[in-house]
């Protein structure tokens, strides 16, 4: 008898392992919902339930990551716990880090106050965070250098070499200091943008009235899709705040390429280009969704349940970093949940999102606009083709992603998908996050 062995030709052929585990992202879902639910049974609307919502989000992971998936103990954290050196032989570079780490923050901080942008809107409540945190984190940084110090394989980072740069020391080198300011630059200028959007979101999904819900497939989606936004950013959030090597969540590198910064921040305040009256505002002469299918009952659900399925899968893929997620920068490469069917699940979700919202080829005024909204919504898909782009050159560098990008352009249904309606063989997912 002759056995087919193909159900198990994948096992010859392993996609490389993720650098967060489906528990960790698990264990901050859990968390969230577990708020979310109480939130709303006692109506917790307010902006200090949604900081609490990240501390709901942070807490199970950390517990999670150092208790079950005992990342602390990788190598790539570049920590060696057997060592322990004397506190008299790392003081002095701790007190270099120290001052690398309060300079980038005090530059931070000018930038926050010369901003009027961040002083507008949603910021002043990321500025109000942020400037009571300032302190407590300059205080706590202090034991945690000198700890950690201890233990660190090679204790000078890019903090370090600017701490020696700015003091006088020698040894120092700029492409460490370059490293280490595009990383906080980074985490700089994201952190206060995710602060700013957390209670708008949060407080939305807590005071929607669900009654009346059931019977009514467009504020019963809309209520989903918010969820997931909300699920989305305080996942995001919570990741710019985990970059510790402890819980192996650093940032190796941050994206070298001024293409890859162009790209991103043109989808961000302030300079986002697709915001109303922006350059790429694919909106004016469109109508949404519920204006086309509204008298068509069923139609109507099953559109409003795409969306949410859409924006469901954006949300999970923000989920399957844990507490590593943020733009820009490379901190292990993820392979699950939906990393495993597309290189960009976020990227394509999003933009099929804003396709099928809006339908762009529909005008409620002329076929010129029709047209023209059409184009634009083009240029914003393919901008995120292009920031696609730039990450898979940045991560590139990675051995492990380049495994990954092999594996994925043999097996994963996305990329095969792009290969059969092309015709030919793709080594991309085509126009539509891969980086962690």
């Amino acid at each position: 008898m002759v056995h087919d062995r193909r159900p198990f030709a994948a096992s010859a052929d392993p996609r490389p392992a993720s650098a967060v585990s489906t528990g960790a992202g698990m264990a901050g879902l859990a968390g969230v919902a577990l708020w979310l639910g109480t939130a709303r049974l006692f109506r917790l609307d307010g902006p200090y339930a949604a900081l609490v919502m990240l501390a709901a989000c942070a807490l199970p992971m950390v517990v999670w990551s150092l208790a079950v998936d005992k990342v602390h103990r990788r190598p790539s954290t570049g920590i060696d716990w057997n060592q322990a050196r004397e506190w008299s032989a790392t003081r002095e570079d701790s007190l270099i880090r120290l001052a690398g780490y309060w300079i980038t923050w005090a530059g931070i901080a000018l930038f926050y106050f010369a901003g009027r942008f961040y002083w507008q809107g949603d910021y002043p409540f990321a500025m109000w965070c942020l400037g009571h945190a300032a302190p407590v984190v300059a205080l706590l940084s202090i034991p945690y250098v000198f700890w950690l110090d201890r233990y660190l394989i090679e204790p000078r980072d890019g903090a370090w070499h600017l701490g020696a740069w700015l003091t006088g020391q020698a040894g120092w080198e700029a492409g460490m200091i370059q490293h280490h300011l595009r990383a906080w630059a980074v985490k700089g200028f994201f952190l206060a943008f995710m602060l700013a959007i957390v209670p708008p979101g949060f407080g939305s999904f807590v005071r929607a009235d669900t009654s009346a819900m059931l019977h009514d497939p467009v504020a019963l989606s809309g209520w989903l899709v918010t969820l997931m936004f909300t699920v989305d950013v305080a996942f995001a959030t919570v990741g710019y705040v985990l970059t510790f090597r402890p819980l192996d969540a650093h940032i190796r590198t941050a994206n070298p390429f001024a293409a890859a910064w162009m790209a991103a921040l043109i989808c961000y305040p302030p300079f986002v280009l697709m915001a109303t009256g922006g350059p790429l505002d694919y909106h004016p002469g469109t109508s949404d969704w519920v204006y086309w299918v509204g008298d068509h009952p069923v139609l109507l659900a099953l559109w409003g349940a795409v969306l949410v399925a859409l924006t469901a899968i954006y949300a999970w893929s923000t989920v399957a970093f844990g507490p590593r997620f943020s733009n820009l920068t490379h901190r292990g490469i993820i392979t699950h949940g939906p990393y495993a069917w597309s290189r960009h699940p976020a990227y394509l979700s999003k933009n099929l999102f804003w396709w099928v919202s809006t339908i762009p080829v529909l005008s409620t005024g002329s076929l010129v606009d029709a047209a023209r909204a059409t184009l634009l919504m083009g240029a914003v898909s393919g901008v995120y083709y292009w920031r696609a782009r730039t990450e898979e050159r940045h991560l590139g560098q990675d051995p492990t992603y380049a495994d990954y990008s092999v594996w994925m352009s043999r097996h994963a249904p996305v990329p095969r998908l792009f290969r059969w309606v092309g015709g030919r063989d793709r080594t991309s997912d085509g126009p539509l996050r891969a980086e962690a």
